[in-house]
């Protein structure tokens, strides 16, 4: 009997360095219309796990912590895509998501990788790939990836395709 469920992958990272890589590894793969939604404890690691993300998938400009503004756009370095990231901690409910235009972002084209998802979650539409990310000790992470849908079952697939070899 598997420990996993269909659609779920776990990996613990002895690093901050070794996070960036694997976000990187999941940048790569990611298609318009992707959503990504990192949930944990303050200090996880959300915000590096998204830089390596925005980097492998090509953003101009690395990504930092969009806490003030809550939403930062991002440009391809090939293309017109735009990858939002955005930081939710500030807002309290999934009410508060007009604030920042979710269903716009949503509703495009874009790629989202949302911070503090688990503030919003009643706004954000099912088909999703969460990231669940926990601190274990002083640089080690645990991740454990959900996938919502066919789309991001697919997406996990090909990220442990491309970070362990296998399918």
């Amino acid at each position: 009997m598997p420990i996993l469920l269909e659609g779920e992958l776990d990996i613990i990272t002895h690093s901050a360095a070794q996070s960036a890589r694997f976000g990187a590894r999941l940048g790569k793969l990611l298609q318009p219309s992707d959503i990504i939604c990192l949930s944990g404890d303050m200090g996880t690691g959300k915000t590096i796990f998204a830089t390596g993300i925005g980097h492998g998938w090509g953003a101009k400009i690395a990504l930092t912590s969009p806490t003030y503004n809550l939403v930062h756009p991002h440009k391809h370095d090939a293309d017109k895509t735009i990858l939002y990231h955005l930081d939710c901690y500030r807002l309290q409910n999934a009410d508060d998501t007009d604030s920042i235009g979710l269903d716009d972002i949503l509703d495009s084209d874009s790629i989202a990788i949302i911070e503090w998802a688990e503030r919003i979650d009643e706004a954000l539409p099912h088909d999703r790939l969460w990231v669940d990310m926990r601190v274990i000790e002083d640089m080690r992470r645990s991740f454990r990836f959900q996938a919502e849908g066919e789309r991001y079952q697919q997406l996990i697939d090909d990220f442990r395709a491309a970070i362990f070899g296998i399918k």
